[in-house]
């Protein structure tokens, strides 16, 4: 998401319990990087500019919602029943060409706002949504959801922004595609992930993604993406896996990423 997947990198406290053991719907994201080192709380950009009542009121009107690995949240076509906002976890968003091949249109990280788009245009999705990873997050029934935008007309601000923030990355990508090489483009998209989905693992970023997903991302073919992954491999830049892809020198990927 624009302007939060740049963020200091954060992990979740996602939700507190109560007394009674039940999940209390509040999100608080640690940032580690401080130099006083207490933990600075950041609020998701759905709840940006709304004061400390009305996020608990607008948190409270949801429930917490935990989604498998693989599990679909809508399908393309479906009437828009909810509103989800991300806070842990990964999701796909995808549309089917007229063949029938699937294209990524982007990864929803945490913090996204899954659905809101189409509520509030045709009430459709025309997207489908899938669990990327395992998922949990705060889950809105459409009509409650509705209501809220009407009481808090930031709501409705926040969300332009969000949604901004997704066009600008698709016209960026689908330039990409229509005037550069393929080994830039695809270099460019994962600093992207690394930013959005990287996970440090031993002292390098992994991103969970296989070689045919980033092929979608990218506008290209899993043989081209395999033979620039091998390629790069033995230059040391990356260590390609059958569902990953490990940047082993980052400095080395961004300058292909700004070859053009």
């Amino acid at each position: 998401m624009a302007g939060y997947a740049n963020s200091p990198r954060v992990s979740e406290e996602p939700f507190r319990s109560r007394p009674n053991g039940a999940d209390r719907p509040t999100i608080v994201y640690r940032n580690h990087g401080d130099n006083h080192g207490a933990a600075a709380a950041l609020r998701p950009p759905l709840f940006s500019s709304i004061s400390a009542g009305d996020y608990a009121a607008i948190s409270a009107a949801a429930r917490v919602k935990d989604f498998a690995r693989g599990e679909m949240l809508y399908f393309e076509g479906d009437a828009v029943r909810q509103v989800l906002l991300l806070t842990s976890g990964c999701v796909k968003i995808t549309q089917l060409g007229l063949g029938g091949a699937e294209v990524i249109l982007r990864l929803g990280a945490v913090g996204d706002v899954i659905g809101a788009g189409d509520l509030f245009s045709i009430g459709r999705h025309r997207t489908t949504a899938e669990a990327f990873r395992l998922c949990r997050g705060l889950v809105w029934d459409a009509a409650a959801f509705r209501a809220l935008v009407e009481r808090f007309p930031v709501l409705h601000q926040n969300m332009v922004r969000i949604l901004d923030g997704h066009l600008l990355e698709l016209e960026q990508r689908f330039r990409e595609v229509a005037t550069e090489r393929v080994g830039p483009r695809v270099a460019r998209q994962l600093m992207r992930l690394q930013e959005k989905i990287g996970q440090l693992v031993n002292g390098v970023i992994e991103i969970g993604l296989s070689r045919e997903e980033l092929a979608q991302m990218t506008g290209t073919t899993l043989f081209t993406v395999s033979r620039l992954l091998s390629a790069w491999e033995a230059r040391g830049m990356v260590r390609p896996r059958r569902e990953s892809v490990t940047i082993c020198d980052i400095e080395s990927l961004r300058a292909v990423s700004e070859e053009g």
